[in-house]
């Protein structure tokens, strides 16, 4: 008999979506993939070259289980320059990407049958996650009218004796919105009256759009920063997702429970990596703001293509490199007599007969929509978009 447990996970609709793609492009298919979630950019050279030098020196054996002491400092450095908090080496856990991370969060708070609250829409991994660890996901559906972000009476709602934590991913995956001070505020004090654990994902922390700012939850006193873990790492922002560098911030007892599951599990992150890593954090960082004026540029476009395609609509996204878009306008409407009754079928039809791939929003706990990522080149997404609108058009 296998696991019963494993056997309720769900493969990542994303990484799914996003190998089809690529499948029927090795097959000489002309297919616009909207579905990646990592910059098309190249990794800086400064990176790389920091990378070849590791590799020169020998720097390629074991490094401790939660990373190299010079990496642990550099984002020390990094949390204090960038989000006003103080945290010591010990306090960092470095792993082999974000994702790895969040296992090591939730394996290390969880017991069997704590709750863990996600706001909806949400990265698919998340809820995935917890169950792996022994705890039950609350799935809180937010309001696009309140551009998806979770309120305190919504928190409220979903409050139980058996909730252990609540997380919040700013900017977010997939609907690009940003939670602003005010409303992080709010959130904290929540936390801390109920002594609930924040898990705060921070990946596209850089990634920001306009007159929107990043605030990390963890500033915004010592109370909360006691109770939140930070989710961060290098894939997003320097386009170095095949690197494998996440790190954690948190207290030390719970650094050091992470520390303990990963020797177990992984031991140290890559050790080239981590030397890369460190020239990402401390070196020039114009090759953030390069990506940032290209992905605004794509934004805008396809924010601008979708609002003039009738049954679609999106909200501006702030964040990240996504755009949302609802597809409810076009439910129940036919393509050569197949009815679209969900985003996964006009995902499905989309591909067969458009050859565009998007990620239907069903993974992300909101099936009215679809996610399209701006992380690929200009001229690739105005074909895409034509194609979606010549599609839509079709539609009977």
């Amino acid at each position: 008999m296998l696991s019963t447990k494993s056997q309720s996970i769900s493969p990542s609709p994303t990484l799914a979506i996003d190998a089809k793609a690529k499948q029927m492009k090795s097959q000489g298919i002309d297919v616009i993939g909207f579905g990646a979630g990592e910059p098309d950019f190249d990794t800086p050279e400064h990176i790389k070259e920091a990378a070849v030098i590791a590799i020169q020196q020998g720097f390629t054996k074991y490094t401790p289980v939660a990373g190299a002491l010079d990496l642990q400092k550099a984002i020390c450095e990094k949390l204090k320059r960038d989000n006003g908090l103080d945290y010591e080496p010990g306090q960092i856990v470095v792993s082999n990407g974000a994702k790895h991370s969040l296992s090591n969060v939730f394996a290390a708070i969880l017991n069997p049958g704590d709750e863990v609250i996600i706001p909806a829409p949400f990265w698919v991994s998340y809820s995935e996650i917890v169950k792996l660890n022994d705890g039950i996901p609350v799935i809180v559906p937010t309001k696009e009218e309140n551009n998806f972000k979770i309120t305190v009476d919504e928190l409220s709602t979903a409050l139980t004796q058996k909730t252990k934590a609540v997380l919040i991913n700013s900017p977010n995956n997939p609907t690009g919105q940003v939670y602003a001070r005010k409303e992080l505020e709010e959130i904290a004090k929540f936390a801390v009256a109920n002594n609930l654990i924040v898990i705060s994902d921070e990946i596209y922390e850089k990634l920001i759009y306009g007159e929107c700012e990043h605030v990390s939850i963890a500033s915004l006193g010592d109370d909360i920063k006691s109770l939140t873990i930070i989710v961060n790492g290098v894939s997003k922002t320097y386009s170095m997702t095949g690197w494998r560098i996440g790190y954690t911030a948190c207290s030390m007892s719970i650094a050091k429970i992470m520390g303990s599951i990963q020797s177990h599990a992984t031991s140290n992150p890559n050790s080239i990596a981590q030397k890369a890593a460190i020239a990402a954090l401390q070196g020039p960082q114009d090759c953030v703001e390069t990506m940032k004026a290209a992905f605004t540029e794509r934004r805008n476009y396809m924010v601008k293509k979708i609002s003039s395609i009738p049954g679609l609509s999106c909200i501006e996204p702030v964040g990240a490199f996504y755009v949302f878009m609802n597809v409810k306008g076009i439910i129940s409407r036919c393509h050569n007599q197949q009815i679209i009754d969900s985003s996964d079928s006009f995902a499905a039809l989309l591909l067969e007969h458009a050859k565009v791939a998007v990620v239907p929003g069903t993974g992300f706990g909101a099936p009215d929509y679809v996610r399209l990522s701006y992380a690929l080149a200009l001229n690739d997404i105005k074909t895409g978009m034509e194609r979606i609108e010549a599609f839509i058009s079709n539609l009977t």
